[in-house]
C-alpha cells in the first residue's frame, strides 16, 4: 500500500459549464479534480485510509453507472482500485464535456451537480474497472438526471453544501484545499 505525496502527482482540474439540466460546476464553481497515480492500494486499504483521514466515509465498491447522472446532496470521491475506463463528465451531448481515461491509482473528486457516466471499460481482459465511492460525513447521495422537475431542489441543495474541510486523500494540505 502506497500513497504518493501531492508534490509527486499530477492533478487535472476542470470547470464544466451548465448544460441542459445538468448544473455541472456552475453553482459552486468547485472544479472536478483527478489526482493521477496518487495511490497504490486495494479497495479495503483505500477504505481504511479514507477512515484514517476522516473527511469522507467509504460507502461502496463498484464501477460507475453508464447513464449520465449527478448528485445534488453531496460531493463524491471516487478512488480507482482496479482497471481502466473512459468516463464522461458534464453530459455526453455537452460540447464542453470532459472525457478522461482513468486508471488504478487515480482519485476523482466530483463536485455536486457534475454529470458523470461510464463510457467504456478498457482492458477488461486484465482487471475489471472498480472504484471505492466515498462521501462526506452525514451525507447521503441522491440520483438526479437533469430533468426539469429537479431544478429547484438541485440549486437549493448544491448551493447549501460545504466544500471539504480537509483533502479526502491527504488531509490538511491536499490539492482539494487549494481550489
Amino acid at each position: 500500500m502506497s500513497f504518493y505525496p501531492p508534490s509527486e502527482i499530477t492533478v487535472t482540474s476542470r470547470q464544466i459549464p451548465k448544460w441542459s439540466g445538468i448544473p455541472n460546476t456552475s453553482i459552486q464553481s468547485k472544479p472536478l479534480m483527478i489526482y493521477h497515480k496518487a495511490f497504490d492500494a486495494s479497495a479495503s486499504e483505500l477504505s481504511s485510509h479514507f477512515k484514517e483521514v476522516d473527511e469522507v466515509v467509504p460507502q461502496w465498491v463498484y464501477s460507475m453507472y453508464s447513464e449520465t447522472h449527478f448528485h445534488s446532496t453531496t460531493h463524491e470521491v471516487l478512488g480507482v482500485v482496479s482497471g481502466r475506463a473512459r468516463l464522461c463528465f458534464g453530459g455526453e451531448g455537452n460540447p464542453e464535456r470532459f472525457e478522461p481515461t482513468v486508471e488504478k491509482g487515480d482519485l476523482i473528486i466530483v463536485p455536486a451537480g457534475v454529470g458523470h457516466r461510464l463510457l467504456d471499460e478498457l482492458d477488461t481482459d486484465k482487471e475489471r474497472f472498480t472504484m471505492v465511492g466515498a462521501y462526506p460525513h452525514r451525507k447521503q447521495w441522491d440520483m438526479c438526471y437533469g430533468e426539469s422537475t429537479e431544478e429547484d431542489k438541485v440549486s437549493r441543495n448544491i448551493g447549501g453544501l460545504d466544500w471539504f474541510h480537509s483533502d479526502p486523500l491527504y488531509g490538511k494540505d491536499g490539492p482539494a484545499m487549494h481550489v
